[in-house]
């Protein structure tokens, strides 16, 4: 017995452009100038915009999360990638457990089968496993400060380096808690 994931309405998808050009692809921009150093932005779905261009919906992990694929997502999945996935989706479900096909299951059996394969052409990349990853969660919430902070201890538990990808998936969760933070802010300074 199959469990289908309720569908959530979609938004009109064009081609990210880079080099100064802008994403369309919902109503929302992200900078990922700001998450991966990279020369282009792009718009997250699923929230809302108001009509004086204020922002009045937080980006959520599986935004963040699709935002990934933006900026890193030719990299390879590896484990530290899959330990930062699985920190996102259990903060995002609420649940200590893998969720069974769930995003953190993809990517943790494409960093086991990645750790395998030789020639990079061959191996699961990022965006693979976290295009439209707001819809693969059973379950999602807006990124707080204390989500990006668990998602980058993960990453970095699993590092051999110790370290964290610019634009990778802790850099973009971090990115979307500021984004969170400063609209809370500024929606608190307004009331």
């Amino acid at each position: 017995m199959s469990q289908e994931q309720p569908s959530r309405p979609q938004s009109q998808e064009q081609p990210l452009k880079c080099g100064g050009d802008v994403a369309s692809r919902g109503s929302v921009r992200i900078h990922l100038a700001e998450v991966g150093g990279q020369d282009c932005q792009t718009t997250l779905p699923h929230a809302q915009q108001s009509t004086s261009s204020e922002l009045r919906s937080s980006i959520t992990i599986g935004e963040a999360l699709e935002a990934t694929v933006l900026t890193a997502g030719n990299k390879p999945v590896d484990y530290s990638d899959a330990a930062a996935i699985q920190a996102a989706e259990v903060r995002a479900t609420g649940r200590t457990n893998i969720v069974p096909g769930g995003v953190a299951a993809a990517a943790q059996s494409a960093a086991t089968r990645n750790a395998r394969v030789t020639r990079d052409e061959d191996k699961t990349k990022l965006a693979e496993i976290l295009s439209e990853a707001s819809t693969k969660l059973p379950s999602d919430k807006p990124v707080t400060r204390r989500d990006a902070e668990g998602v980058i201890g993960a990453e970095l538990r699993n590092d051999p380096n110790l370290s964290t990808r610019p634009g990778g998936v802790a850099a973009s969760l971090a990115a979307a808690a500021r984004l969170n933070q400063s609209m809370n802010q500024n929606n608190q300074s307004r009331n």
